[in-house]
């Protein structure tokens, strides 16, 4: 009943959803053995602004597993972590932090200077970082991502796909469950500030635990969410939607159609992560900057017809209706480092993979508008543009 009450609101919402969407590859799949449940141009590559720090995160795991570090030890705030844009904490050069509340501000804030802070923890500096990065995705699969810094600021470099950021997702919630809280924390506070995540379906949907948002111009809005229900936990990683709201609920729709179908996706398995081979036609990275609902990203257009669809009635809902890149906490852009640190913006709350003949492969949100229901057994349908 709650399911059916879920998706009907989920209908309802979508149809409201402003202006055309640029959305990117989508991934739904299942965390504890990585079956496909759905996927739309999962090795299509893309900028992955700050779900960056969820490699970042993992090698910090992984130093603390090894004994180099605690999470009591203090580690000390340098001149390169002062000098990253915003999204950040700020403090002055020399100040310490506990790897505990650093790996709270990089998950949770995504602070650009805290991911720099804990590079140079764990390697020394951010450049052999770095190495170990692009060392640690190869040896977890990852064969369509390079790294070139540890926090997700635009470098045309640094890219990913769906199908890496899947690996990397499951590979940390697999080996670091002792870290688990992390990821499904909703806000934290340093000091007297309190500070939330972007990930609004931790406090809209049933049974979320977590992982991260993430956001640059270029890239648009990207998320991988995590939920679990009766024992089953699935992921859903969505990237380049033109505004966060959209890639909440495209994350939503995805993870409810994994939740009431996964049976028939059983039956007609099509593979896992690991055994789908890389797609021949596999494109490159592109920009979605023009599509993307911000007045920071050049996207004007965009912005018009967000306005135009909800129609504000002052000036200043406008402004807060179309949020500033530098608002999101998922990156950031390095050409608007002096922008504010304001309070986060809300995350949005609220695709198919070849093979063998497979149940219903509704479209969770066409990219251009609404969410839809799943349907019965069917041809898997690519997402309208």
């Amino acid at each position: 009943m709650q399911a059916r009450a879920t998706l009907a609101s989920l209908l309802a919402f979508g149809m409201l959803a402003s202006g055309p969407a640029a959305a990117g590859p989508a991934l739904l799949f299942d965390a504890s053995n990585g079956q496909v449940l759905y996927a739309e141009d999962m090795d299509d590559q893309w900028h992955p602004a700050s779900l960056t720090k969820i490699m970042t995160a993992y090698l910090t795991f992984e130093a603390i597993k090894a004994g180099k570090l605690t999470l009591e030890t203090k580690v000390s705030y340098s001149e390169a972590a002062y000098i990253q844009p915003p999204s950040k904490v700020g403090l002055p050069v020399g100040a310490e932090m506990a790897v505990d509340l650093a790996l709270r501000a990089l998950i949770i804030k995504s602070a650009n200077d805290v991911a720099v802070l804990l590079a140079e923890a764990v390697s020394g500096t951010e450049a052999a970082f770095v190495e170990q990065m692009n060392a640690t995705a190869r040896r977890l699969g990852m064969t369509r991502t390079t790294f070139a810094n540890a926090n997700g600021l635009p470098a045309p470099e640094q890219v990913t796909t769906a199908r890496d950021l899947a690996r990397l997702s499951r590979a940390v919630v697999r080996d670091f469950p002792e870290h688990a809280h992390y990821w499904a924390m909703a806000d934290m506070r340093i000091g007297k500030r309190r500070l939330g995540s972007h990930n609004g379906l931790l406090k809209t949907y049933e049974g979320a635990d977590g992982l991260k948002t993430g956001f640059i111009c270029d890239s648009g809005y990207n998320v991988v969410a995590s939920a679990t229900r009766d024992g089953r936990r699935l992921m859903a990683v969505v990237l380049g939607e033109s505004s966060g709201r959209d890639r909440g609920l495209r994350a939503e729709s995805l993870l409810e159609h994994g939740f009431l179908n996964q049976g028939w996706k059983t039956l007609f398995s099509t593979g896992s992560i690991d055994t789908i081979p890389i797609a021949p036609e596999a494109k490159p990275v592109i920009s979605v900057r023009d599509e993307v609902v911000a007045w920071d990203c050049g996207g004007r257009k965009a912005v018009r017809r967000a306005i135009a669809k909800k129609r504000p009635r002052t000036k200043a809902s406008q402004q807060a209706a179309v949020p500033s890149a530098a608002q999101e906490q998922g990156g950031g852009q390095a050409q608007n480092a002096a922008a504010s640190q304001k309070a986060p913006e809300a995350a949005g709350g609220g695709q198919s993979a070849g093979g063998a003949a497979q149940p219903a492969q509704p479209k969770p949100r066409p990219k251009a508008a609404a969410a839809q229901a799943p349907q019965q057994p069917a041809a898997p349908v690519k997402a309208q543009q």
